[in-house]
């Protein structure tokens, strides 16, 4: 016989809005406030053009955001549809043990932070945000809720009734759409980034935009393949710059 595959349920429009809302840069979590080590970059000589930011950028979608942040996000919104506590600890214990410099810490524990206190406050209602447990576990994960981790969990708490209550899991096309929704949110901070840094013309910095959106499914393809061995954070360049961002006498960003 013929094997059935059951069909994943299609977000609804809600859904679909709240993943966009997730990827504005409005977001009330600073991640307009850091390059990412781009700005030593700029300082350094290594970035000066928009070919070269450009290229900079499609590196860093690829070689780090791709086998470390996608793959976490899509890991963690399983685990969060599961209320599964033990393996989101795991999971943000990683992202807090991988990250290669104070800043690079700095930034997800404080980008994390800042969107449970965002999905706490959102609806107005206190009681509300707080009936669902796993907001406070995600409050309480040591030493901090990391940006990922947080950011699977707002992407749970969007989705529709039926798929968190049904079979627990993230169907191929959710954790998809959560991924575009995490690395679209990425591609413009970090452009606004490069518009600032280098600095560059809104056209050039829309120019790097569109180029990175051509590489994104192929990036979010490899993170959803990627097994939890082959996950890495290995970027030694762009820790040296970061830490060397750290003391950088003159910055816009935060350090």
């Amino acid at each position: 016989m013929p094997r059935v595959v059951a069909r994943s349920e299609a977000l609804n429009a809600a859904a679909r809005l709240q993943l966009m809302w997730l990827a504005s840069p409005a977001l009330p979590v600073g991640g307009f406030s850091y390059s990412e080590g781009l700005e030593a970059a700029v300082e350094s000589g290594q970035v000066t053009t928009e070919a070269q930011a450009a290229l900079w950028l499609q590196d860093q979608l690829h070689l780090s955001l791709a086998r470390a942040d996608l793959a976490v996000v899509a890991k963690a919104l399983l685990a969060w549809l599961r209320h599964d506590i033990a393996r989101v600890t795991e999971l943000n214990d990683w992202v807090v043990q991988t990250r290669e410099t104070s800043e690079l810490r700095l930034q997800t524990e404080q980008m994390g932070r800042s969107l449970v206190e965002w999905l706490r406050n959102r609806s107005g209602d206190a009681s509300q945000a707080e009936a669902d447990q796993r907001l406070a576990q995600c409050a309480a994960l040591p030493p901090a809720p990391t940006w990922p981790v947080a950011f699977a969990l707002a992407v749970a708490q969007c989705l529709p009734d039926r798929a968190r209550k049904g079979a627990a899991q993230a169907s191929a096309s959710t954790a998809r759409e959560a991924l575009l929704s995490f690395s679209f949110g990425w591609a413009e901070n970090i452009v606004q980034a490069a518009i600032k840094a280098v600095p560059l013309g809104q056209s050039a910095g829309q120019r790097i935009l569109q180029a990175l959106i051509d590489q994104i499914p192929a990036a979010i393809d490899h993170a959803l393949a990627l097994p939890d061995t082959q996950r890495q954070a290995f970027t030694p360049m762009l820790a040296i710059l970061s830490a060397q961002h750290e003391t950088q006498y003159s910055r816009l960003f935060r350090s």
